[in-house]
């Protein structure tokens, strides 16, 4: 697999000056018309893969789930994911995103319903890998959406505000999922077939609603005046053709090329932390607190995402301005690292509370940021399958981490130990990061300029 057909992940536009008034004006409406609701599926996605964190003891109790049963439906979510994600995306490229984000989310929305019946851990792993299937091309969809609307110098702001959705699902489905918990015996439901129920069917009402809402193109944009679909389609045009000349690999080809797959790795470490974390938090805090897991549980769950939230916000328009990705994205990997060591080695909870706060200070803030890399160099359906690759491959670390924890767990008889080994994979993570500027010096060997 050679790695020499792509150049490092500059920018095709050095500064604000390439690009005109009614560009930046267009992005700007792009902004505030597409991002929300952008936001607002990611929200519902996160909050439907992750729920299962606050039903884990009811699941144990009425379905008869062990905490591995447990830990390995959780994981299955990611097995269905990674495999469908290619070819998601390529289908996306093709039919475009509107209808596709529609059938991605009703899908889902109708899955995540289903576990409300899960009966014991056969039905769950099921359900837990169809999931992952129908989930399967709506997060790498959004990244590639995000290149048919935002310019390089403009798409780290655009990806950070859409990552907002990580932090956001954890503020907004802490305390969610821990009150529909607490309706528990309510028409003789348990309460996690009320959190079930009721957060899946949002997610079928949104996809609706996606489907009209959603603009595939902006030379599609009524909400544009006929100036900025113009100049906008333009300025990314120019991208894409620059790109072209320079690398035009083929779809299969970047899905061998050694670049994708050594950025498969670094977000795979990521995604280890993140879902190695996310999928115990719920009863990690609850141990803190002393408390059972419903609301309380819920609104401290939330703090370390408030957290993530405010430095996401932040980080996105800094790496703009910068235009240095790489090495923003990793010192904020090592901060995710700082914050589970200091998680795992102290009892404080207080400082606990403190470590958890960095490091989804980390994770929220280093994602959007590192997707600003591979896509600065791909474009049409390269990219397309790129992205999928690196984001289903990376998301497996979704189905190792919670099998990982346990094991670790159960190996050394500590919860430290399982924090601990999480705390590797971000610190990883950024060196792997730090070491594509071996890939700037290849490149200047071969007399490759910056895009």
């Amino acid at each position: 697999m050679s790695t020499s057909s792509i150049p490092r992940g500059t920018s095709v536009a050095q500064g604000d000056e390439a690009y005109t008034p009614a560009t930046k004006s267009a992005t700007r409406k792009a902004l505030k018309r597409l991002l929300p609701f952008l936001l607002l599926m990611y929200v519902i996605a996160f909050i439907d893969r992750t729920n299962i964190g606050f039903a884990e003891e009811s699941l144990e109790i009425h379905a008869g789930l062990s905490t591995a049963a447990y830990a390995f439906g959780a994981g299955l979510f990611f097995i269905g994911y990674a495999v469908f994600e290619v070819p998601s995306n390529l289908i996306m490229h093709k039919v475009g995103a509107r209808w596709w984000m529609a059938r991605i989310m009703i899908t889902w929305g109708i899955v995540a319903t289903l576990f409300m019946f899960t009966t014991g851990p056969t039905m769950f792993y099921i359900l837990r890998f169809l999931l992952g299937v129908a989930e399967a091309g709506f997060f790498p969809g959004v990244i590639l959406y995000l290149t048919y609307w935002f310019p390089r110098r403009r798409r780290a702001q655009a990806t950070a505000l859409f990552y907002m959705g990580l932090p956001i699902a954890n503020i907004v489905g802490g305390p969610l999922s821990g009150a529909l918990m607490e309706l528990d015996g309510f028409l003789g439901l348990w309460g996690h077939q009320w959190m079930f129920m009721i957060e899946g069917l949002i997610a079928v009402v949104v996809g609706v609603v996606a489907f009209f809402y959603l603009t595939d193109r902006p030379a599609k944009a009524a909400w544009l005046t006929e100036t900025e679909r113009t100049e906008l389609q333009a300025t990314l045009d120019a991208e894409h053709e620059q790109k072209q000349e320079t690398h035009g690999l083929s779809w299969w080809r970047a899905l061998v090329n050694g670049r994708i797959l050594y950025f498969c790795f670094v977000y795979f470490t990521i995604q280890v932390s993140v879902y190695g974390l996310t999928f115990f938090l719920p009863r990690q805090i609850a141990g803190i607190a002393g408390r059972d897991v419903g609301l309380i549980v819920g609104l401290l769950f939330a703090i370390p995402w408030v957290m993530g939230l405010l430095a996401n916000f932040f980080s996105g328009r800094f790496a703009d301005r910068s235009g240095n990705y790489r090495d923003i994205a990793t010192v904020l990997l090592v901060v995710s690292g700082a914050g589970l060591l200091i998680t795992g080695l102290l009892g404080n909870p207080v400082l606990v509370m403190i470590g958890l706060c960095l490091a989804a200070i980390g994770f929220c803030s280093a994602q959007p940021i590192f997707w600003n890399i591979p896509t600065s160099y791909l474009s049409g359906a390269a990219l397309a399958s790129s992205i999928g690759l690196i984001n289903g491959v990376g998301n497996l670390g979704g189905f190792v981490a919670p099998n990982l924890r346990v094991w670790v767990v159960d190996v050394f008889g500590t919860e430290s130990a399982g924090l601990l080994m999480l705390a590797v994979m971000p610190l990883l993570g950024a060196l792997f990061l730090a070491g594509t500027r071996l890939f700037d010096a290849h490149d200047r060997r071969r007399g490759v300029t910056a895009a």
